[in-house]
This record gives C-alpha cells, structure tokens and sequence, in this order.
C-alpha cells in the first residue's frame, strides 16, 4: 500500500510503499479517508515527542478518519508500530476507534479532533474544571489555542482570555468568545504586567498552556504573589504542548506564594479511556453545533512538499 513512511528524523516522510497492516485481536483494520498533520505528528516524526520510541522506518500520523470492514464511518486512532495512520489503510485499536455522528465529515473530525481533545480534556479530565469559573489560553492564536476558547466557552466558562502572538488571530478570539486578548509580542515584564492584571480584574482559576517557554514563565511569575498577608486562590496550570521553549526557570517561591497546582495533559498523564471518552463528548458537541475551525485537505501523495508548510490557522488534513 502507499504511506508516508519516515525514514529518517531529520527529514519529511517519503511518499512510498509500505507493509500491508494486518490486524490482530482487539484491532480493527480502517480504510483512511484523512487524516490530521498535528504538532505531535511532527514531534514524532523527528523524534522529539517523549513518546517516540526511536525506531525507523515508521508510517507518520497518530489518528485519523475512515471506514471499517462493514463501511462504518470511524474516527480511530493509536495504531500498533509501525503502523501510523498517513496510509491507504491502519489499525485501530479498540479504545480509540468512535463511530462519527452523520453531522461530521471525515476531514474535519481528522482534522479538530486531536486540538480539540487538547483542551476538552485538560478542562475536564486534568483540571476538574466548573462552569463558571475563568480561564486563561496561553497560545490562544493557533488552531488548537482558538478551539479552547470555544471549548471553554461551550463548558460554561464565565471568562475566558486569550493570549498569543497574531495580532489577527486574537482579534479573531474575541469573535470566538474571548473576554480578554493579551498580545504575547511583549517586553518580559510589560507581559508579566499584563498578565497580572487580568489576574487582578478577573481571576483565573484554570490556564491551558500550548507553549511553555518565556509566555509560561511570564504567566507563572504573574500568578505569584507579594506580602505575607495575601491569601492566594488556587489556580490549576495545565501543560499541554511545548512550542515556545523545553524548559523554564521555576522559582520555588513562586510555587510557594501561589495557589498553582502544574498539572500535564497528554497521552499518559490520561487514560485512553478518558481520552475517548472525552472524544466522544466533544464530537456529540461538534454535531449539534460545529465549532468554528478551518481545515485545508491534501493527497497524501504530496506530504513531503507540504510537511513544513506553516499552519496558518488552518489544519492541514492529508487524505490517501
């Protein structure tokens, strides 16, 4: 069959031929219609995600849409190596394999499901989040920073704030439900300065954090607080993706004059139970009312020219 096979960490998959995948028991074999050039695709496709297992040749991508053997429209996803989902056919295991709602098309569900689990299950399953509390999106102009707006929103958020880079795009939050825009093109201090003060104005209970890096350390500076007679709200950090920076200086008295709670949201930090579960909250939600998302679909034939291509606010989905 024809895949998308890295065979090296230093460059795109190769548009090739690859080992037919045979199914074992507790797997399903899925005809792919498409499938999603996410972050953590790319991550491990360079061998930079801490789930790589450094192992070559393997076929790219990690979930995907398509049909089983009795033409059951899926989403599916966490195929056994080396079996990735950039193919003319996958595995599914059985915990990640969903049949879509008639609402959904298969690009789309390929292409928001990952961003959108992102933060449906760092609110829910990582942060035990509460309608009406308020959160803050730390890399909100991205496809999946502007799907948790609206996530947050759907889930009862009475505030949400929106921090990133594109000045475009965040205008574009407040369109999604943002409450606040914060630009992250700042000075280190006017940041953290901005940052405090929504703090102050509005509170913040829960922050989704896609990047990690200086906008990290600016926001956890921003929630530490002076004076010994301040009595500090409890605030739960989730870390969900990495593509500011690896690493941050961590103050221990800024743990110690805060409420943080640092929380991670990924693949082992929940469950693929909780992972589908939430999934299948998140895709009955899309069906009664779609979530505002752009998605750019490819032939699968044209992954190697198309890998590095930026974002650009949309999802780029390849379909075999």
């Amino acid at each position: 069959m024809n895949a998308a096979v890295v065979h090296s960490f230093d460059a795109p998959p190769r548009y090739t031929s690859f080992a037919e995948p045979v199914p074992v028991e507790g797997e399903r074999l899925v005809t792919v219609t498409a499938a999603g050039l996410h972050p953590i695709v790319k991550a491990l496709a360079n061998g930079t995600h801490y789930g790589s297992s450094g192992e070559l040749p393997f076929i790219a991508g990690v979930d995907g849409a398509g049909r089983i053997e009795d033409g059951t429209r899926v989403y599916f996803g966490v195929s056994r190596s080396p079996f990735g989902t950039f193919a003319e056919r996958a595995l599914a295991g059985g915990a990640m394999c969903l049949r879509l709602p008639d609402g959904i098309d298969d690009a789309t569900a390929a292409g928001i499901a990952n961003p959108a689990m992102s933060s449906w299950v760092a609110l829910t399953v990582r942060a035990k989040f509460v309608a009406g509390e308020s959160v803050l999106v730390l890399g909100a102009t991205g496809v999946a920073g502007q799907l948790a707006v609206q996530i947050a929103k759907r889930l009862g958020a009475r505030r949400v704030v929106a921090a990133g880079r594109n000045p475009q795009a965040l205008e574009e939050a407040k369109n999604l439900g943002a409450d606040q825009v914060i630009s992250l093109d700042q000075e280190h201090d006017a940041l953290v300065s901005s940052l405090r003060d929504a703090v102050a104005s509005g509170g913040v209970d829960v922050v989704l954090d896609y990047l990690w890096g200086s906008p990290a350390q600016a926001a956890l500076e921003a929630l530490s607080q002076k004076g010994l007679s301040k009595m500090a709200p409890r605030v739960r950090f989730v870390q969900i993706g990495s593509s500011a920076g690896t690493t941050i200086p961590l103050p221990a008295a800024t743990l110690r004059s805060s409420g943080l709670e640092l929380l991670g949201s990924g693949f082992g930090s929940a469950s693929l139970e909780q992972i589908r579960q939430a999934l299948a909250e998140f895709f009955a939600t899309a069906a009664a009312n779609p979530f505002r998302t752009a998605i750019k679909t490819a032939a699968l034939r044209d992954v190697e020219s198309l890998w590095n291509s930026p974002e650009r606010g949309a999802r780029l989905v390849f379909q075999p």
